[in-house]
Protein backbone atom coordinates (compact mmCIF):
# COMPACT_ATOMS: atom_id res chain seq x y z
CA UNK A 1 0.00 0.00 0.00
CA UNK A 2 1.09 3.40 -0.79
CA UNK A 3 2.57 5.52 2.33
CA UNK A 4 -0.14 8.10 1.77
CA UNK A 5 -3.05 5.84 2.38
CA UNK A 6 -5.42 3.62 0.11
CA UNK A 7 -9.54 3.98 -0.38
CA UNK A 8 -11.23 0.33 0.35
CA UNK A 9 -14.16 0.50 -2.06
CA UNK A 10 -16.26 -2.71 -1.31
CA UNK A 11 -18.96 -2.86 -3.84
CA UNK A 12 -20.57 -6.13 -6.03
CA UNK A 13 -22.36 -4.07 -8.79
CA UNK A 14 -19.51 -3.67 -11.57
CA UNK A 15 -21.16 -0.46 -12.96
CA UNK A 16 -21.51 1.44 -9.70
CA UNK A 17 -17.16 0.15 -8.92
CA UNK A 18 -16.33 1.67 -12.75
CA UNK A 19 -18.04 4.85 -12.09
CA UNK A 20 -16.89 4.95 -8.31
CA UNK A 21 -13.35 4.26 -9.08
CA UNK A 22 -13.64 6.72 -12.19
CA UNK A 23 -14.77 9.51 -9.90
CA UNK A 24 -12.12 9.08 -7.53
CA UNK A 25 -9.29 8.61 -10.16
CA UNK A 26 -11.37 12.34 -11.69
CA UNK A 27 -10.71 14.01 -8.01
CA UNK A 28 -6.71 13.36 -8.72
CA UNK A 29 -6.31 11.40 -5.29
CA UNK A 30 -2.82 10.09 -5.08
CA UNK A 31 -4.20 7.20 -3.33
CA UNK A 32 -4.45 3.43 -4.07
CA UNK A 33 -7.87 2.30 -4.50
CA UNK A 34 -8.02 -1.01 -2.92
CA UNK A 35 -11.92 -2.95 -4.39
CA UNK A 36 -13.00 -5.64 -2.92
CA UNK A 37 -16.60 -7.30 -3.96
CA UNK A 38 -18.25 -8.96 -1.33
CA UNK A 39 -18.64 -8.62 2.68
CA UNK A 40 -16.32 -11.60 3.27
CA UNK A 41 -13.41 -10.17 0.93
CA UNK A 42 -13.87 -6.87 3.24
CA UNK A 43 -13.17 -8.63 6.11
CA UNK A 44 -10.75 -11.50 4.71
CA UNK A 45 -9.04 -7.83 3.69
CA UNK A 46 -9.02 -6.36 6.83
CA UNK A 47 -7.81 -9.40 8.60
CA UNK A 48 -4.96 -9.67 5.92
CA UNK A 49 -6.10 -13.60 5.87
CA UNK A 50 -6.64 -15.81 3.03
CA UNK A 51 -5.93 -14.12 -0.68
CA UNK A 52 -5.10 -11.30 1.56
CA UNK A 53 -3.15 -13.08 3.97
CA UNK A 54 0.24 -11.29 2.38
CA UNK A 55 -0.64 -8.38 2.30
CA UNK A 56 1.00 -4.73 4.47
CA UNK A 57 -1.50 -4.66 7.51
CA UNK A 58 -2.11 -0.99 7.21
CA UNK A 59 -5.46 -0.18 7.64
CA UNK A 60 -7.33 2.00 5.11
CA UNK A 61 -8.55 6.08 5.44
CA UNK A 62 -11.96 5.09 5.02
CA UNK A 63 -14.04 2.01 3.57
CA UNK A 64 -16.37 2.66 1.01
CA UNK A 65 -19.39 -0.01 1.72
CA UNK A 66 -22.13 -0.77 -0.16
CA UNK A 67 -24.97 -2.60 1.83
CA UNK A 68 -25.82 -5.14 -0.96
CA UNK A 69 -23.63 -6.90 -1.66
CA UNK A 70 -22.86 -11.30 -1.69
CA UNK A 71 -22.17 -13.25 1.35
CA UNK A 72 -21.83 -10.98 4.43
CA UNK A 73 -24.04 -7.44 3.65
CA UNK A 74 -22.80 -4.38 4.47
CA UNK A 75 -24.04 -4.20 8.01
CA UNK A 76 -22.80 -7.41 8.73
CA UNK A 77 -19.22 -6.19 7.95
CA UNK A 78 -19.90 -2.89 9.83
CA UNK A 79 -21.08 -5.19 12.55
CA UNK A 80 -18.22 -6.93 12.95
CA UNK A 81 -15.66 -4.15 12.33
CA UNK A 82 -17.37 -2.49 16.07
CA UNK A 83 -16.96 -5.04 17.41
CA UNK A 84 -13.26 -5.63 16.71
CA UNK A 85 -10.78 -2.76 18.66
CA UNK A 86 -8.33 -2.72 15.76
CA UNK A 87 -11.14 -2.03 13.04
CA UNK A 88 -13.60 0.06 14.98
CA UNK A 89 -11.86 3.40 14.57
CA UNK A 90 -11.71 2.85 10.45
CA UNK A 91 -14.14 5.45 8.72
CA UNK A 92 -16.69 3.97 7.32
CA UNK A 93 -19.00 5.60 4.70
CA UNK A 94 -22.14 3.44 3.51
CA UNK A 95 -22.06 4.18 -0.35
CA UNK A 96 -25.48 2.14 -0.98
CA UNK A 97 -28.61 2.44 -3.44
CA UNK A 98 -30.57 1.72 -0.67
CA UNK A 99 -32.54 4.66 0.60
CA UNK A 100 -34.45 2.60 3.34
CA UNK A 101 -34.86 4.64 6.74
CA UNK A 102 -33.98 1.63 8.69
CA UNK A 103 -30.85 0.85 6.68
CA UNK A 104 -29.77 4.25 7.29
CA UNK A 105 -30.58 3.90 11.43
CA UNK A 106 -28.82 0.64 11.44
CA UNK A 107 -25.64 1.99 9.70
CA UNK A 108 -25.81 5.08 12.30
CA UNK A 109 -26.08 2.24 14.90
CA UNK A 110 -23.85 0.62 14.30
CA UNK A 111 -21.36 3.21 13.82
CA UNK A 112 -21.24 4.44 10.45
CA UNK A 113 -18.99 7.95 9.54
CA UNK A 114 -21.81 8.45 6.99
CA UNK A 115 -24.55 7.19 4.99
CA UNK A 116 -24.57 8.50 1.17
CA UNK A 117 -27.52 7.37 -1.53
CA UNK A 118 -26.55 6.52 -4.46
CA UNK A 119 -27.78 9.07 -7.27
CA UNK A 120 -29.42 7.77 -10.50
CA UNK A 121 -27.96 10.82 -12.31
CA UNK A 122 -24.27 9.92 -13.79
CA UNK A 123 -23.25 13.43 -12.56
CA UNK A 124 -24.60 13.85 -9.00
CA UNK A 125 -23.37 9.79 -8.61
CA UNK A 126 -19.99 10.98 -9.85
CA UNK A 127 -19.82 14.27 -7.90
CA UNK A 128 -21.20 12.63 -4.79
CA UNK A 129 -17.91 9.84 -5.08
CA UNK A 130 -15.25 13.05 -5.65
CA UNK A 131 -16.58 14.60 -2.48
CA UNK A 132 -16.52 11.98 -0.64
CA UNK A 133 -12.88 10.97 -1.49
CA UNK A 134 -10.95 14.24 -1.32
CA UNK A 135 -12.73 14.92 2.27
CA UNK A 136 -11.85 11.49 4.16
CA UNK A 137 -8.24 11.31 1.57
CA UNK A 138 -7.14 14.85 2.14
CA UNK A 139 -9.36 16.85 4.84
CA UNK A 140 -10.11 14.34 7.64
CA UNK A 141 -7.59 13.61 10.21
CA UNK A 142 -7.88 10.19 11.72
CA UNK A 143 -6.83 9.29 14.88
CA UNK A 144 -3.05 7.78 15.67
CA UNK A 145 -2.86 4.04 15.70
CA UNK A 146 -0.09 1.66 15.53
CA UNK A 147 0.30 -0.18 13.52
CA UNK A 148 -0.64 -3.61 13.67
CA UNK A 149 0.50 -7.15 12.05
CA UNK A 150 -1.61 -9.59 10.75
CA UNK A 151 -2.93 -12.55 14.01
CA UNK A 152 -1.94 -15.95 13.24
CA UNK A 153 -4.67 -18.53 12.85
CA UNK A 154 -7.26 -15.18 11.78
Amino acid sequence: MDKLGYILLADDNENDLELEQRALVQCRLANEIVVVRDGAEVLDFLHCRGPFSGRTPADPLVVLLDINMPKLNGLEVREEMKRDPQLRLIPVVMLTSSSERPDVEECYRLGANAYVVKQVDFAQFADAVKTIGKFWAVLNELPRVQSRSPVAGT
